[in-house]
């Protein structure tokens, strides 16, 4: 402590007088404490001091032992040197006698072999002589191993000798063996008993010999077999397309007769199978020259007898020599076509046919890699299918042109035959003829899939696309058309569509038959790419038939859309002649409202129930595009409109909406009619805003008519004024004044796009300007009305009062006049 820190200290321990009684205690207690600390310094002193002394005793001894350790380390490695080379003395001796044993051990072997050797050698010889087969094959094999143990001594003379010896007695055993196999077939095998026997056990001596010999032997036999089938389908007589069915039944003889005779050949040769290889080879030359040589077109029965019956063959030999289960699941495929549930299929079903997809895949590649697979082990790659009857196919272009005009008869007394109508009970509302059409197109694919897979088949889908191209067009020309000629020119009926409702009903029918066209088109073009060469499957391709058929349905709502408004025509124009300028006063809904009604309620239910609700939102779509635009220029083809007749018109637009809004229920289709609803109430407010633009005073009319319609035409506005029935004199100021200050707000409004099962469209949200156009419009419509309450016409003070009044009702059509 420094001193400050001690005064400190002494002060706060005795801070008055009366506490320096505790001196003596205090300094008692600090010298006890300064002894004990001088006696633990002590002690630890003493402690270290016989530590260190101790440490260097250790660390002597330790050093100590390490330089023991190191001296026994050196003593151990000089002893072993001394072992190793007493050792290698002692055993050297040994080496010598172990290496001399070795080598007298192989002499002798050799030695021995080499005795074995010659002695076969000269055994062989004299069995190869006299022709003993069976005892030759055994002493080749020992003759064989034998020598595989001198190939190190190849170089040797007596080796070679040998070898030289070995060499010719296998041509001497090839030459009689070959000489022997001669006589088969001859008819010697039925004279003498044992040579059956003999060139059984020459088998054996082809096997021991190399395998180019057995591929020769084998060849030879096959080709001498077929020499006599050569000379006699050569000849005139049988070298004839119709004459193919006996080639095959000349082999098939020939094998059942030779049956028991060529069990002499060994099983793995496999001689059957490859006689028939040699067999199919032959007869598609021999067809292809027949073929190429017919002087014209081949008749097609003949032709497709020839081409079914090698077809047959073929299969013969495939389920014989490998097995097959190929055009059965063709069949499956094709019985697809038109059911609609391929769905249905188990999960199992669909892993075997993508795994013998995959397999049959995979064999083909193992074919492409390995040329001599056909010469193989039965199923090992060669394919019998195609290998005769792929020589028809380039001359299967008279059996498709049979087949395109089989097709268009058949569509010709289809559509000759067809009533337009469905029979009572019917599950589906599709003519008959697209039914039938696909079966007949069904069993004519089936007839070609049973032959080819090929080209022929592809030129034959082409076929199919042709005939369904002439049906859309039957069906095309089935549509009611508009009026033609003089007459109809003179009567304002050209272009006009009149359709009865047996005509909506079959055209409904069309409609739905092309949607079924349509759809198994594409189940045809699937089928059909599955079961076609892999070659051709990414061109099988049936757009353009969907596509003409999707023209039939457009065109056939168009029509339909078009014959509702020929309908119309008369009503629209009976709303013109209705003397609008001098009604007195405003009734129930007008006449041609009533009979909107009547076409409505009888058309609709009856398309509503048998056009699908795609096609139904289609029409209504095309529907509401039509009327409802036609509506509001129809209102300017009227002469002249008072105001008593602003206000039945007016009534007869709320009702004419109303009717147009309950459409999608009259067709019992109401889950997608949100799109044709917007719409309907977008133009017929159109039409119930210009009513009103022409009731409103004639001081008011152009603001009114700039804030209703802020999207009209000064030529519009023109028209207006004529309505309301003003002089030339009163329009001329109001028009330039009109056209003074123009119109404030211009919409751009966009024409909804009608597409079968559009995507909704997102929600526009309304700019501000849009807003303050609607803020302007309702000072405009305030300010309109206030004028009119004050105006002297006695028309307009009543519809005021009637305004009023419906106030007070629950429901009634001037109360959803006006209600937002």
């Amino acid at each position: 402590m420094d001193k400050s820190s001690a005064l400190e200290y002494i002060n706060q321990m005795f801070p008055n007088e009366v506490s320096l009684s505790g001196v003596e205690p205090l300094m008692q207690k600090i010298q006890n404490e300064i002894r004990t600390v001088d006696a633990g310094i002590l002690a630890a002193v003493r402690q270290q001091s016989n530590s260190g002394t101790k440490a260097k005793e250790d660390l002597a001894a330790a050093t100590r032992a390490v330089e023991e350790l190191m001296y026994k380390i050196r003593e151990i490695k000089t002893k072993a040197v001394q072992s190793e080379t007493m050792v290698q003395e002692i055993c050297r001796d040994i080496k010598k006698l172990d290496f001399a044993k070795k080598h007298i051990t192989t002499t002798i072997t050799a030695l021995h072999r080499l005795t074995m050797l010659v002695s076969a050698v000269e055994q062989l010889q004299v069995m190869a002589s006299k022709r003993q087969y069976r005892e030759a094959a055994a002493q080749l094999e020992a003759v064989n191993q034998l020598c595989s143990h001198f190939e190190a001594y190849r170089d040797i003379p007596k080796i070679i000798e040998l070898r030289e010896k070995f060499k010719n007695i296998k041509q001497i055993l090839k030459s009689h063996v070959f000489s022997d196999f001669s006589s088969l077939g001859t008819g010697k095998e039925t004279e003498e008993t044992n040579l059956l026997q003999q060139l059984s056990d020459a088998c054996l001596v082809v096997d021991a010999l190399e395998p180019s010999v057995r591929e020769e032997l084998v060849n030879n036999f096959c080709n001498r077999e077929l020499t006599s089938y050569e000379q006699i389908f050569e000849g005139a007589e049988l070298a004839k397309l119709d004459k193919t069915e006996r080639r095959y039944a000349w082999i098939k003889r020939r094998m059942r007769s030779n049956e028991e005779i060529w069990k002499i050949f060994p099983s793995s040769w496999h001689v059957s199978y490859r006689l028939c290889i040699l067999f199919c080879k032959k007869t598609r030359k021999q067809l292809e020259d027949i073929l190429a040589n017919l002087k014209e077109k081949p008749d097609v029965g003949t032709l497709l007898l020839a081409l079914q019956r090698t077809l047959e063959f073929e299969d013969e030999l495939a389920e014989k020599f490998g097995g097959g289960t190929q055009n059965r699941e063709i069949g499956n495929e094709i019985e697809e076509i038109g059911k609609g549930n391929n769905s249905s299929s188990s999960a199992l079903d669909i892993r075997k046919k993508y795994e013998k997809k995959l397999a049959a895949h995979q064999g083909g590649d193992s074919e492409e890699k390995d040329g001599s697979k056909d010469l193989a082990v039965p199923g090992a790659g060669f394919n019998f299918r195609g290998i005769v009857s792929s020589c028809f196919e380039p001359h299967l272009t008279v059996y498709v042109e049979l087949e395109e005009k089989t097709l268009m008869e058949s569509l010709e007394k289809l559509v000759q035959e067809e009533t337009w109508d469905i029979e009572d009970g019917s599950q589906s509302n599709v003519l008959s003829s697209s039914m039938q059409l696909f079966l007949i197109i069904k069993r004519s694919l089936k007839r070609c899939s049973a032959l080819t897979k090929n080209q022929t088949l592809y030129n034959l889908l082409k076929v199919f696309e042709r005939v369904l191209k002439a049906y859309a067009t039957k069906l095309f020309a089935r549509l009611p058309k508009g009026g033609t000629g003089i007459v109809a020119a003179a009567t304002g009926m050209d272009g006009q569509i009149k359709t009865s409702d047996r005509d909506e009903r079959v055209i409904c029918y069309i409609v739905n038959s092309a949607e079924y066209c349509h759809k198994t088109a594409g189940e045809l073009a699937e089928s059909v790419s599955k079961i076609i060469d892999p070659q051709y499957s990414d061109r099988v391709d049936m757009s353009e038939v969907q596509d003409e058929f999707s023209a039939v349905i457009t065109k056939s709502l168009v029509t339909l859309v078009h014959g509702l408004e020929t309908k119309f025509d008369m009503e629209m124009a009976a709303m013109t002649r209705v003397p609008w300028g001098s009604l007195e006063s405003v009734g129930d809904q007008s006449e041609y409202v009533n009979a909107i009604n009547l076409i409505l309620t009888t058309s609709i239910p009856a398309l509503g129930s048998l056009l699908s609700p795609v096609y139904f939102q289609f029409f209504l779509d095309k529907l509401a595009s039509s009327l409802g635009p036609r509506f509001y220029s129809n209102i300017f083809k009227c002469k002249q409109i008072s105001e008593t007749g602003a206000q039945q018109m007016l009534l007869d637009t709320q009702a004419v909406k109303t009717i147009l809004l309950e459409v999608p229920s009259l067709g019992r289709q109401t889950s997608g009619a949100a799109s044709y609803t917007k719409f309907v109430s977008r133009e017929m407010s159109k039409a119930e805003a210009l009513l009103k633009v022409i009731l409103s005073p004639v001081d008011s009319v152009a603001d009114t008519y700039r804030a209703l319609l802020p999207e009209g035409t000064p030529m519009e506005f023109q028209r207006i004024l004529e309505l309301k029935g003003l002089k030339k004199a009163d329009q001329q100021s109001i028009l330039d004044d009109f056209n003074k200050h123009g119109p404030e707000i211009k919409q751009t409004q966009i024409a909804p796009s009608i597409v079968p099962a559009a995507p909704p469209v997102a929600p526009v949200v309304p700019s501000p300007s849009a807003i303050g156009l609607i803020a302007s419009r309702e000072d405009v419509l305030t300010r309109a009305a206030a004028l009119g309450r004050g105006a002297a016409t006695t028309g307009f003070k009543r519809f005021l009062a009637l305004t009023e009044a419906a106030k007070d009702r629950k429901a009634g059509p001037f109360r959803n006049l006006f209600n937002p």
